[in-house]
């Protein structure tokens, strides 16, 4: 089978146009071009993460973004559906969070019965086929999401979620939705003749949102294994008929071995027998798609196959629109894949400065169909709630102590010595953790936490803390909590002494995974290995990367216990730090992270964010490193605190590059 075709170099005019407007030239997909007689040409569209970005705005920044939105995405849809003679349209999830939109639905205006959602009102005016969940889709409950989901004109399918336990037999599970739907589709073939083709489509959601949202979830429902669930349910859609089975995963790509109920399975997924093509997502990458697949076998980032079948991940918020494109060929009574492609197309690009440049303009009827929500969210996040006294921003959050995390450790401190002031554990020293949640990487140059002094509004808020997490406490000894930062450790690469401008950052970790400890002060050694890997297995036991941990200005006693203040997310397991899991939860609060540090600036009236400088690096005499930020970072760099850095200059992708002196 061929991987990729090339079309004719076109002008940004020529491809806005094309796009846009339904009149232009548009060039047929080369398997319409040349299907014969029994052949056909049918097209997968893909739209995945959009996380409630219909509109290509940024609510946290209060101003238009041309990198994301599903109106944009519209656009693309309308241009490519033009280029196939056989479309169908699918989402692969993460719709009902993600922006302030989300939560104002949510939050403020409730889903009453009847009301339809922005982002399904938006969705409806598309033809979407079928769509599955997300794990995002069960942060606000259950009855939340099955309104929302209610209010779709296309069906929902998840193989993998049951209502309470599983059962022995994965056929047997009770489930919340159907685990696929086959869609009987007249398609033409190439002399024009149209005969029906049976194409199934199977959905499934990371198993971990049992531990994401178990305060939504606990004695609700149940996930199985993605893998287990595709081999029990994939023989009965051919049984039933499917000429074409399309797994839509919401589930990253995981090079790494076959375990139980694995987060991103979709390699593995693309394994089974029956399954045709795959349609994965999650992790906010693009696929195919160069350097980050390098090295995974059975993936190939050129062709866009996993085990060699066709599959793409488009992004997110709309950034991408994922295309499978598959010649049929009938095979007696039933069709069969000859030949396919797979792209991630974008809506925007970067000029050689760059830039920012769409590739499409909006699509009016996305517009039009969420405009009311729009402007009632833009009023929301515009709510003033209080005053700071310095500016907030998270340009160097994974360097130096950090002022954007300080805000909300102060909060997190002080909501939860009042909740805990009548409890056994009220003489308990508290700690806070908290982490980064927009520090550039995969969300770009402009993904920062930035906030001047003076009023805070709503939008701000959110901008400081990213998701509707909910507070929780667990109780810890001090040993417990060296292995939590030496978790946290794992942010940096190991750079030996003497080392000039080594890279500081490793990729792999995210930030959202770069717990500080407020209430402690400690050093991080970047001379030694990471003690942790990725899953908080022990890979260098003996490594000890945080020095000089003290509390109350004296080492820390490796057996005194604390509470420390985190979230659901984390408290539940999430990251998978060492000894940090449920059964360490001593406070489960009904309060989201965000509605708390609202209460704490109106508290307050006026904050004071000024990072403590509890955290820096161990001296390395005569080392360097660099790392990528915002270059608006720059006008910063003098404020930090318990770090010199120097400017080093431009970055990649319009990022700026700094120099860490150790």
């Amino acid at each position: 089978m061929s991987s990729r075709f090339e079309l004719p170099p076109m002008s940004r005019r020529s491809l806005l146009t094309g796009m846009a407007a339904t009149s232009a030239l548009v060039l047929l997909h080369p398997f319409a071009a040349r299907a014969g007689a029994n052949q056909a040409h049918l097209r997968l569209m893909e739209t995945t993460d959009i996380h409630v970005n219909v509109f290509p705005y940024d609510y946290y920044a209060d101003k238009p973004n041309d990198t994301m939105g599903l109106a944009r995405t519209a656009t693309i849809i309308d241009g490519i559906r033009a280029e196939a003679s056989n479309s169908l349209l699918i989402d692969n999830g993460d719709l009902l969070q993600g922006n302030p939109m989300g939560d104002y639905m949510a939050y403020q205006h409730g889903m009453k019965d009847g009301d339809v959602h922005p982002v399904i009102k938006a969705m409806n005016t598309l033809d979407y086929t079928v769509g599955t969940l997300g794990n995002h889709e069960f942060n606000y409950g259950l009855d939340f999401m099955f309104k929302v989901v209610k209010g779709a004109n296309f069906p929902f399918v998840c193989a993998n979620l049951t209502k309470g336990q599983v059962a022995s037999d994965p056929k047997k599970d009770d489930l919340f939705f159907k685990p696929y739907v086959i869609v009987e589709k007249m398609i033409k073939d190439g002399s024009g003749s149209e005969s029906p083709v049976k194409i199934g489509f199977i959905g499934f959601v990371p198993p971990q949102i049992m531990l994401w949202d178990i305060k939504n979830l606990e004695g609700k429902a149940q996930t199985r294994d993605i893998v287990e669930a595709a081999k029990a349910w994939v023989p009965a859609m051919k049984e039933e008929g499917a000429d074409i089975v399309v797994a839509l995963s919401h589930s990253g790509i995981d090079g790494s071995a076959l375990s139980e109920k694995m987060e991103n399975a979709s390699l593995h997924l693309a394994a089974v027998d029956g399954i045709d093509a795959i349609f994965t997502g999650h992790q906010h990458l693009v696929f195919p798609g160069p350097k980050t697949w390098d090295g995974i076998q059975n993936a190939d980032p050129v062709k866009g196959t996993l085990h060699g079948k066709p599959a793409v991940m488009a992004g997110f918020w709309g950034s991408h629109l994922g295309l499978i494109d598959l010649l049929l060929e009938k095979d007696g009574k039933s069709w069969k894949i000859v030949d396919f492609t797979s792209e991630a197309r974008p809506i925007y690009h970067r000029d050689d400065s760059k830039k920012v440049i769409a590739n499409v303009a909006d699509q009016k009827g996305i517009i039009e169909a969420a405009k009311a929500e729009h402007e009632a969210t833009l009023a929301y996040v515009r709510t003033p709630v209080g005053k700071t006294s310095a500016p907030l921003y998270s340009y160097f959050a994974l360097v130096a102590d950090d002022p954007s995390v300080q805000i909300v450790s102060q909060a997190q401190t002080w909501y939860i010595k009042q909740m805990l002031a009548d409890t056994e554990f009220k003489d308990l020293p508290v700690l806070s953790a908290a982490a980064p949640f927009k520090a550039g990487g995969r969300g770009g140059a402009d993904y920062y936490t930035d906030v001047p002094a003076g009023d805070i509004a709503i939008k701000n808020v959110a901008d400081i803390y990213l998701y509707p997490n909910t507070v929780q406490a667990v109780v810890i000894t001090g040993e417990q909590v060296h292995n939590w930062l030496e978790m946290s450790a794992g942010m940096f690469n190991q750079i030996a002494a003497g080392s000039k401008d080594a890279e500081l950052l490793n990729a792999d970790f995210p930030s959202y995974n770069f717990d500080v400890i407020d209430g402690v002060t400690y050093e991080i050694d970047l001379s030694q290995p990471r003690k942790y890997d990725n899953d908080g297995k022990a890979i260098n036991p003996a490594s000890n990367r945080i020095q000089s941990l003290q509390f109350a200005g004296r080492p820390i006693d490796p057996k005194q216990k604390f509470v420390v203040v985190t979230n659901n997310y984390r408290a539940g397991g999430g990251g998978k730090f060492p000894d940090i899991a449920a059964d360490r939860v001593v406070f489960q609060a009904p309060d989201t992270n965000r509605d708390v540090i609202v209460r704490y600036i109106h508290d307050q009236g006026t904050i004071n964010p000024s990072a403590d400088g509890n955290w820096i690096f161990k001296p390395l005499a005569g080392t360097t490193a660099t790392f990528q930020s915002g270059p608006k970072a720059r006008q910063f760099i003098a404020e930090v605190k318990g770090a010199n850095i120097e400017d080093a200059g431009d970055g990649a992708d319009g990022f700026a590059k700094f120099r860490l002196v150790l």
